[in-house]
């Protein structure tokens, strides 16, 4: 089979890229010609499809008024882009088109190219992006459906992606516009949810219910399992406040005996060591980012990852990798983690945001015999390969791509 992915980024980002590059390298290992289209960036991985990608802006700062301008409209509707799809269909000739992250940088400009052309579409929800302007339903510290029902002007009143005007406002239009036209439900067959808890959302913010379907994200079991010996906890992630580091600091600052390192960079990174310093805890340590393939040490000797989050988690690479080392989780108990982690089992579910429950859960866990915690990572490895395996994924995938039939050309 031949299969198109498309998403805005191509280097190694975020969760969604890196399931998307080893997604990609599985598929092509079981005989699939796999091709992608994305935009130009200096840390894109290699790619032989990479003389199609399309222009990557920064929508991050002002450029001066004429290059706001180009960016303004390429964000509702990418010219470049839609050419771009237009090529790569005539070169490749795709059976199906896997969408991942599309919004912004490729924009909806694509969707009316697919369906033109007659190929199947699915679409991976990495995020929550078809129903919420800024992906999160998280704003100004806290979880926000105001947008529920078509009310995206919300956006523009919270400042919910950008602190300026104009940008909340782009991204209301373009929430706006999208819905209005129907463009994702119309050109995608299937919407692929990493979770459950994905599936619920999206059903009860009134997306198709038939279009919806379960593929929990996999993680390939570890040949060598953590040891649970280096004498401290591990965040991995992003240092941005929808991931509840703060509440992590606050309760490990109450417990000298705990050590805690904190691996990735993001926003809050220097308010959150200011934060550590201004607690006296110097029993945070913040390494800062850790390129994937220099982070097997760090993860096998830490005791535990610690999963904070305080909005709608769906469905964490993190945690998965940690369940493939055999290492035990504590998590909050929100959105897809009570999917992933068992409470008791192969891990801990805290209160989200409630400082004193994850110090008592974090004194708990320590104060438990290492060969508890081990039975608890033991546990999370066989979850993992009962349920969220890659050979499982795959082949569900397959499945998916095979009953959606063939494109008008075959």
């Amino acid at each position: 089979m031949r299969i198109l992915h498309v998403n805005k980024f191509f280097d190694l980002r975020g969760g969604a890229e890196t399931y998307l590059h080893d997604l990609m390298t599985r598929q092509a290992a079981r005989g699939h010609e796999v091709h992608v289209l994305s935009t130009r960036f200096a840390q894109n991985l290699p790619s032989p499809d990479e003389h199609l990608f399309v222009t990557r802006y920064d929508y991050s700062r002002s450029e001066g008024l004429v290059k706001d301008a180009r960016k303004a409209i390429s964000f509702l509707w990418n010219s470049e882009a839609r050419r771009a799809m237009r090529q790569t269909i005539a070169e490749y000739h795709p059976d199906i088109i896997h969408l991942h992250n599309i919004y912004h940088h490729l924009s909806s400009s694509i969707l009316g190219v697919i369906r033109a052309s007659g190929i199947p579409c699915v679409q991976t929800l990495h995020d929550f992006k078809l129903a919420c302007p800024n992906y999160k339903m998280f704003t100004e510290g806290a979880i926000c459906e105001r947008c529920k029902g078509g009310h995206y002007l919300q956006a523009v009143k919270h400042h919910c992606l950008w602190p300026t005007f104009s940008g909340n406002m782009l991204a209301a239009m373009e929430m706006g516009l999208t819905k209005a036209t129907q463009a994702y439900e119309r050109t995608v067959s299937v919407f692929l949810c990493p979770s459950q808890f994905m599936v619920d959302k999206m059903r009860d913010w009134g997306e198709p219910p038939s279009k919806l379907k379960l593929l929990r994200n996999p993680a390939e079991v570890s040949e060598r399992q953590a040891t649970l010996d280096g004498g401290y906890l591990l965040f991995a992630g992003r240092l941005s406040p929808e991931k509840g580091v703060e509440t992590l600091i606050r309760a490990v600052a109450r417990i000298p005996e705990c050590n805690l390192k904190i691996a990735g960079t993001g926003p809050e990174e220097a308010r959150l060591k200011q934060l550590a310093e201004m607690l006296g805890a110097r029993n945070i340590l913040f390494l800062g980012f850790i390129r994937r393939d220099r982070n097997l040490e760090l993860w096998e000797k830490a005791q535990a990852l610690v999963m904070p989050s305080i909005w709608h988690e769906n469905a964490s690479i993190s945690v998965l990798e940690a369940m493939a080392q055999g290492l035990p989780v504590i998590a909050s108990r929100t959105g897809g983690l009570p999917e992933q982690i068992e409470h008791q089992i192969s891990g801990l579910l805290v209160a989200p945001g409630d400082i004193d429950a994850w110090e008592s859960a974090i004194r708990n866990f320590l104060a438990l015999p290492l060969d508890w915690r081990k039975q608890m990572g033991q546990a999370a490895r066989q979850r993992l390969l009962e349920i969220f395996s890659w050979e499982k994924h795959l082949q569900l995938l397959d499945e998916v791509y095979a009953s959606l039939g063939k494109p008008k050309w075959h």
